[in-house]
């Protein structure tokens, strides 16, 4: 399985790569910055440079020939203000489904978070709340698409040790996950076609990935 990964240096990102070369598949890291290709290597990936605020569809699509899938597990980060909210966390998973779709690669996983469908709280920060509102944007337009397109809404993430037990429902209670164990997640929904076109929240819970995932799966 050949899988590219936008925001390859993400801290998602890296230990989805690792996930994935640990199981023989191969990972593509695209990323902005080379001085993040020694990161990627060190992860197994193969770094790629596009800047996704920069790129067009023709660029990006070459990058995925030969892919059997996408994930989207970029995000502007921490510092940035509410424009590159939208034109990273909203525009940039616009243009790797339409990309996608040009390259026919049909699956497409998206990570997302946990609260984009409620309305902000009053006094909520104007920059949370155009992060939440882009992830919403991407999460209605990837849907809209033909792709076999599966949305992963983690709660709070971590650096914690893995439990490997999750909670993954199209609705949870609001809670924490490793960012390892939703690396492994989506490893999981990568081998279960059947999640396409699931919105999945996730947070650490009682139940193996394996098992959580496989009974979310609808072939």
């Amino acid at each position: 399985m050949r899988v590219v990964i936008a925001g390859g240096h993400g801290k998602i990102a890296r230990l989805l790569e690792r996930e994935l070369t640990g199981r023989g598949a191969t990972a593509v890291g695209l990323i902005r910055n080379l001085d993040h290709a020694a990161a990627l290597r060190a992860a197994g990936a193969l770094p790629v440079a596009c800047d996704l605020e920069r790129a067009g569809v023709e660029e990006v699509a070459g990058h995925l020939s030969g892919a059997d899938a996408v994930v989207f597990a970029a995000g502007a980060g921490p510092g940035s203000g509410a424009a590159r909210k939208d034109t990273v966390d909203r525009a940039a998973a616009v243009l790797l489904a339409d990309a996608a779709q040009a390259a026919g690669v049909r699956r497409y996983l998206l990570v997302s978070s946990m609260g984009v469908d409620q309305p902000p709280a009053a006094g909520t920060d104007e920059v949370w709340a155009a992060y939440l509102a882009a992830k919403k944007a991407a999460e209605d337009d990837i849907r809209g698409r033909d792709l076999d397109a599966t949305v992963l809404r983690p709660g709070r993430l971590t650096d914690d040790p893995p439990t490997g037990r999750i909670t993954l429902a199209p609705h949870v209670p609001p809670g924490a996950v490793t960012r390892t164990d939703v690396a492994r997640v989506l490893v999981a929904l990568l081998q279960h076609p059947g999640t396409a076109g699931a919105v999945l929240e996730l947070t650490d819970g009682d139940t193996p990935i394996a098992d959580a995932v496989a009974a979310v799966d609808t072939p």
